[in-house]
């Protein structure tokens, strides 16, 4: 593959950036077992940075890299539901495997077991030097019980008292002196290993600005846990009768704006749910998750999908497209087998920062509480390998990066309600990308008709890397809608350019 420049991307102009998401203590912790040796971010082997940059990926998101709780650690230990699930995915786990919540923060800063700053710095300088950018995290709700907020400043949190504790011990907890709430959204229990911030204090407001400047100073943007928390409307619907009155301003724009003064390329990256993509996007954020779409892909129709694909581009281009991310099961577990690769295709070749997750493409299933340090020995899956080799090249192409995104016009014929499976969407730019899957269980059929009137009166060649098929067609065939046939979760990843070859008879 083609050298990167050695010039970090700015993720804030990017039309269509690609991140990496690495899982980093299980990460270097692998690293270090096959190396027979301690491996931290500053003494990863450059062929590791090497291969990071050979995916195509713009950024690398280096997930859980603050110091850990060791409160936390250990209230994790005596839950039996969370020992359940690393029994699950690591039968073999012993106590010393269990590190802690990398949302459990202790203090934001790198932690002593991955390299501290300066193992940090190395390993940003190494991302760097092949053009990679790179995100970290932002807990903007809760830190952990032994967080030195909790003794130094305690008017930063959500302060209950010795009845509320008495009377509910699950969601409060006596820190020193005080007691204070367990973090917690507005529909499930509290989360007995963190206590809450109060996004309404003007002092939190401002501690959280000082973080973030610092934070800002190693990497090029954060990824921030559970953001919609944080907006006014949902923190006062969670803490009614524990906080003050609503502020004038919301807490993200207050957020954003002071740390962009100075540092003004950043990023924010939003984990969102709850339909507040929208809203976050307009309090500052860049970008957005699309759980959406996952859930759609998961659980939905077609039709729900190209419905969600209707929405305003500009829109469209600051959500997070993904299949698979720390906090969701394996691609291959929650979609099966096949239907993984075509989510993959459907959520990847889309408009906006497309997500990819370490393990996803290579067949990875266990899905690994973020608690432990070591993945269990997975064989690679040579078939998804193959894939995987085949498919993250189309995400490198210019036209994906820096194109137009359109979603193309579907339709059938009388009596045949078989184009409803199919979902279609192009790519104009450097080149042109037509793609089209079926979402369904039984063989879809149709036209898709993508918006290229100038490819009348030649032929075209239509090339599948993915596949290792290509078909010669008509420009005007395209143009008035491409007859097309898939068999269930089948895909066409098309790549059109034109040809002297003579088209098929339609």
């Amino acid at each position: 593959m083609t050298a990167r420049p050695a010039t970090t991307i700015d993720l804030t102009t990017a039309p269509h950036p690609v991140v990496y998401e690495i899982n980093t203590w299980p990460w270097l912790h692998a690293m270090a077992s096959r190396q027979g040796a301690a491996v931290d971010l500053g003494s990863v082997p450059d062929r590791h940075w090497d291969d990071l940059a050979g995916l195509g990926c713009d950024a690398v998101w280096l997930m859980g890299v603050w110091q850990r709780s060791p409160a936390g650690t250990a209230i994790a230990l005596a839950n039996e539901q969370l020992k359940s699930s690393f029994s699950a995915a690591l039968p073999d786990w012993q106590p010393a495997d269990v590190v802690g919540s990398p949302y459990c923060v202790r203090d934001y800063v790198v932690d002593a077991h991955l390299g501290g700053p300066r193992g940090l710095a190395i390993a940003r300088e190494a991302l760097r030097s092949r053009g990679l950018g790179l995100i970290l995290d932002f807990v903007p709700n809760h830190v952990a019980p032994d967080h030195p907020w909790t003794t130094t400043n305690p008017d930063l949190f959500v302060v209950g008292t010795d009845e509320q504790l008495e009377q509910d011990p699950a969601s409060f907890v006596r820190v020193g002196d005080r007691i204070l709430a367990n973090g917690r959204d507005p529909y499930f229990p509290a989360w007995p290993d963190v206590v809450q911030l109060n996004a309404f204090a003007p002092e939190l407001r401002a501690a959280v600005d000082q973080t973030l400047r610092r934070i800002a100073e190693q990497c090029d943007g954060v990824r921030c846990d559970m953001a919609m928390l944080a907006m006014n409307e949902v923190f006062a619907q969670t803490w009614c009768g524990f906080v003050g009155p609503t502020p004038e301003t919301d807490f993200w724009p207050t957020v954003i704006q002071a740390v962009r003064q100075e540092h003004p390329r950043f990023v924010f990256l939003a984990e969102a749910y709850w339909d507040r993509e929208w809203d976050l996007q307009q309090q500052g954020f860049d970008f957005c998750y699309d759980k959406r779409l996952y859930d759609r892909l998961l659980d939905g129709t077609a039709d729900q999908v190209d419905g969600h694909l209707h929405a305003d581009p500009d829109y469209q281009r600051r959500l997070v497209r993904f299949v698979e991310n720390h906090d969701e099961p394996r691609a291959t577990t929650a979609f099966g087998y096949e239907r993984s690769k075509v989510a993959a295709i459907t959520a990847l070749t889309q408009t906006g920062l497309r997500l990819l997750h370490h393990g996803q493409l290579t067949g990875s299933q266990v899905h690994l509480p973020v608690f432990l340090r070591r993945y269990p020995d997975e064989p690679t899956d040579t078939a998804l390998e193959a894939f995987r080799q085949a498919f993250l090249p189309v995400l490198t192409d210019p036209t994906l990066r820096h194109g137009e995104w359109r979603l193309c016009r579907r339709s059938g014929w009388p009596g045949d309600d078989r184009f409803h499976a199919l979902v279609s969407w192009c790519w104009t730019g450097e080149h042109r990308w037509l793609i089209a899957v079926n979402l369904s269980d039984s063989t879809a059929a149709g036209r898709i008709q993508p918006p290229w009137e100038d490819l009348r009166g030649q032929a075209w060649r239509l090339v599948d890397p993915t596949q290792h098929t290509h078909f010669v067609r008509s420009g005007n065939d395209l143009a008035d809608g491409l007859f097309v046939q898939l068999p269930p979760w089948g895909w066409h990843l098309l790549r059109v350019e034109p040809t002297t070859e003579p088209a098929a008879a339609r």
